[in-house]
């Protein structure tokens, strides 16, 4: 069996996560047993939710656990197979983590699930066609439910989901304006992905700034908001909400590192009757199918055009996560396994 590479979670971040928390071990593959697969991975996904399952606190996963490998959702191909499932040279994607291998229990629900890559790049299963892609998907159709005319708001527009959501609500006959970091990633919102606007978030000091931006993008209010980042953000989109405006809450990454995200208008919530509603996609399996097969058809039919960054090699995971967090990659953050 071939020898493998893993980064394990060493120790927990206090504060900002940093290189020092993971540590590249070498390991021997275990011998397949029935009814496994040996899977050799392409490309390792670079997620923010892994910042907090670093944490040992109360989320809704439990944390990574110290001394193992980092958990991660990887596309690969089958090496080999002891199942009737699967053959050598199918392509897959499951969750094999921050590793070049891993070996699969084949009957386990949901552990690894084929993949056609004959209009669909592998990659894109990670992403557009993969769990950031039905993430957006839930959000905007199933805790948004647009009609068409509304305005929708997505934060962190320019990333995985972000970029999903977009092609999502344009197809739904919505005006859709995105909200990212720098002016490259800006233009790219509105000449590839489609965003009729897109507010640059660093030219504004505070939620009040940013609110009277978001009212030039949106001169009808905001009907739907699908929250990636939280903080000021939030704040300025509060200001500018609609009546019985709907936000689907994603993410919170601007809290990440442990601080308190407080919020400064939570009456609006009530005077403007908006529905919030959390969700974890993961816990949604049964809309997958048809998620997935919108969202296959709109990257075949090139009316989504995910960007990746792709860093080159396991050995660069730590850095590109750490820069994900800080919002340096360009679209999904991928790591290509040599």
């Amino acid at each position: 069996m071939p020898a493998n590479q893993q980064f394990l979670l060493d120790n927990r971040p206090a504060g900002e996560a940093s290189a020092s928390n993971f540590k590249l071990v070498s390991t021997e593959t275990p011998a397949l047993q029935d009814g496994q697969v040996l899977v050799r991975h392409h490309f390792l996904s670079l997620d923010p939710y892994m910042r907090g399952r670093m944490n040992d606190s109360k989320s809704y996963t439990a944390p990574q656990p110290l001394g193992e490998v980092m958990g991660g959702g990887t596309v690969g191909e089958v090496v080999e197979s002891r199942s009737p499932k699967f053959q050598a040279g199918d392509k897959v994607v499951g969750m094999g983590g921050w590793q070049h291998y891993s070996v699969v229990n084949a009957d386990e629900p949901g552990a690894l699930r084929k993949v056609d890559t004959a209009h669909v790049p592998l990659s894109y299963y990670l992403g557009a066609v993969g769990m950031p892609g039905v993430t957006a998907w839930y959000g905007l159709v199933k805790v948004i439910a647009p009609k068409a005319g509304e305005t929708m708001v997505v934060s962190a527009g320019t990333g995985a989901v972000g970029s999903a959501f977009a092609a999502l609500s344009k197809a739904r006959g919505c005006r859709t304006v995105g909200i990212a970091g720098g002016p490259e990633k800006c233009r790219y919102a509105v000449e590839e992905l489609g965003f009729n606007a897109c507010i640059d978030y660093k030219l504004h000091q505070d939620a009040a700034s940013l609110s009277r931006a978001l009212k030039e993008a949106c001169p009808d209010g905001i009907d739907g908001y699908f929250e990636n980042v939280g903080g000021m953000v939030l704040d300025a989109v509060l200001l500018r909400m609609n009546a019985f405006g709907r936000i689907a809450v994603c993410g919170m990454i601007a809290g990440y590192d442990g601080k308190p995200l407080p919020l400064t208008y939570p009456a609006l919530i009530l005077t403007n009757r908006l529905k919030v509603q959390g969700f974890i996609v993961s816990e949604h399996m049964e809309i997958w199918p048809e998620a997935l097969k919108e969202l296959a058809t709109l990257v075949a039919t090139g009316k989504l055009h995910p960007r990746e960054s792709i860093a080159e090699g396991l050995e660069a995971a730590p850095e590109a996560f750490l820069g994900l967090l800080k919002g340096k990659n360009f679209g999904k953050q991928l790591v290509k396994l040599n």
